[in-house]
């Protein structure tokens, strides 16, 4: 590969590291709700998406764009699981669950030749299963807590590695394997190894819980790409998708303002020490 190439793949990652900076800044810094509504905009993905388009068609991003929404449906599995084993449970154990759990889900689904509509309904259904069964864990209270100076890099590194891998895998691997890599939950699984320790699982199962109905607008940003991209412009395609998910999450952060239902303490668990 020459010089350029590596240049250009350099600048993406440092691109998307600055980009998920700002972004972790705000979620260290805010409650459960917000932080979730955060940690669930197109952080990871849309950077990957943007890069991807760089080097393939529009069908290819299409496609790419379906996979992607049948895996969306294993990230809110993936919150729920990690959510109701953390009330009890150590980080290692909590953590491992649920992405053993999404790993065997990622793997069933790329089996599958999902027409848009059979995804659609994948999703309707794991959202509203995920959300019944989460609804009553999404109040404990996440204590204020300061970022450690490693904190963000750490994060940011995480999602530069796993857009860098996209972009050199995408070329290789098709639109399937690059749809289910740019919905891995990196985001999620960094805010977690960040706060389960610090603020115990039951408060950091809030956060999680709280981002079940952001990745519902994830999924819906997902269909909107899928069916604009082969009609307007790429970039004009990933700009709507974006423009879907910011407004759903600020839709979601308006009603439950609207609501205000108060947070309730976590329990002598939140602590947990058990593996």
């Amino acid at each position: 590969m020459d010089l350029m190439f590596w240049l250009a793949l350099a600048s993406k990652i440092v691109v998307t590291a600055g980009f998920v900076l700002v972004a972790v800044w705000a979620t260290a810094r805010a409650g459960s709700l917000i932080g979730a509504l955060v940690a669930t905009l197109p952080i990871s993905a849309a950077p990957a998406y943007a890069f991807v388009a760089l080097d393939h068609d529009a069908a290819f991003l299409a496609a790419s764009a379906l996979a992607s929404l049948s895996i969306n449906a294993a990230n809110m599995i993936f919150c729920l699981v990690y959510a109701l084993v953390a009330q009890t449970r150590g980080l290692a154990l909590s953590l491992s669950t649920a992405l053993g759990l999404w790993a065997g889900l990622s793997v069933m689904l790329q089996s599958v030749e999902w027409t848009l509509s059979g995804a659609v309904v994948l999703n309707i259904a794991v959202c509203l299963v995920c959300l019944s069964i989460g609804r009553r864990l999404r109040h404990a209270v996440m204590p204020p807590t300061s970022g450690r100076w490693y904190d963000l890099p750490i994060r940011a590194g995480m999602v530069a590695v796993l857009v860098g891998a996209i972009v050199m895998l995408s070329p290789h691997v098709g639109p399937t394997v690059t749809g289910t890599l740019a919905l891995f939950p990196i985001v999620l699984t960094s805010l977690i190894l960040i706060f389960h320790r610090r603020v115990g699982g039951p408060a950091t199962a809030t956060l999680m819980a709280n981002a079940i109905p952001g990745l519902a607008g994830y999924g819906v940003a997902l269909l909107v790409l899928h069916l604009a991209v082969t009609v307007v412009a790429t970039p004009a395609a990933l700009l709507l998708a974006l423009a879907v998910s910011v407004g759903w999450n600020a839709a979601i952060l308006g009603l439950r303002r609207g609501v205000a239902q108060p947070e309730v303490p976590p329990g002598p668990t939140a602590r947990s020490s058990q593996p």
